[in-house]
């Protein structure tokens, strides 16, 4: 007799039950809330968020990959699937762990003070972590976090008992969130415009467009944008024109809403 298995055979593996469960088939939040699978392990779902942060403040969203994380961590490069079932779930815990924080002081509690702190903190943020913007869609659909439920909470809270029904408060969230998300999406990619062309300041950035500046506004055809150009004292004041439109948004909200 050769002694050679049959075909196939060395793919075959003992049949019973599976010693683990599935970890794509729960949520990464329920399986976190689980015992840790040993004690003092290495490995945390905290230092892979930790890691994951640094290298895409660093260098990029891109760079965060599974391989990398592993070599960031000094550990093998399967060592976090036993927390992770792959790099969205990797996002996650990466955007759980900044929006850690954000926090609000707990004597604000009219509904206006809320949302507007809060805009103003998610800004600072998202400044912090642009990589933020570049999974904000569609990612932001599905990383209902710990963290991000906890700020939602909070400023849906502030609006709950003002009248208003359920349907009402979500949209007046939703409302200035989407105002955050556009005016910080806004400014991120000017801060990376301004680093890939190697633009130290605004003054190089009006420098580069003057020609075609120069050119639009000789046709006459804006002139309310002509005399933006020469009247404005607060172009290179973002965080001026960012409360400014925040504000606005706000009194639209109140005005319309009654609160």
């Amino acid at each position: 007799m050769s002694g050679k298995k049959p075909a196939g055979a060395e793919d075959r593996t003992p049949s019973g039950p599976a010693t683990e469960p599935d970890p794509a088939a729960v949520s990464l939040w329920e399986r976190l809330d689980r015992p840790a699978p040993a004690p003092r392990a290495a490995l945390t779902p905290q230092k892979i968020a930790a890691a994951a942060v640094r290298i895409a403040d660093a260098e990029g969203i891109d760079a965060v990959t599974m391989r990398r994380l592993a070599t960031e961590l000094g550990v093998a490069p399967m060592a976090a699937y036993r927390y992770v079932s792959g790099k969205g779930d990797v996002l996650d815990l990466m955007t759980d762990a900044v929006y850690a924080d954000l926090t609000l002081p707990d004597d604000i509690e009219n509904w206006r003070d809320v949302m507007r702190t809060n805009a103003l903190r998610t800004r600072e943020i998202v400044l912090r972590h642009p990589w933020l913007i570049q999974i904000s869609s569609p990612q932001s659909l599905r990383a209902l976090t710990p963290n991000r439920m906890s700020v939602a909470e909070r400023a849906l809270s502030a609006l709950d008992g003002l009248g208003l029904d359920v349907d009402a408060m979500m949209a007046v969230l939703g409302t200035v969130n989407s105002y955050v998300h556009g005016a910080v999406s806004a400014e991120c990619a000017h801060h990376c415009l301004m680093r890939e062309q190697g633009w130290a300041g605004p003054d190089e950035l009006r420098t580069a467009l003057a020609p075609q500046m120069s050119y639009l506004m000789s046709t006459g055809r804006y002139p309310t944008y002509h005399r933006y150009l020469h009247e404005a004292t607060r172009k290179d004041d973002p965080q001026w024109r960012f409360e400014t439109g925040l504000d606005s948004v706000l009194d639209g909200i109140a005005a319309r809403l009654g609160i």
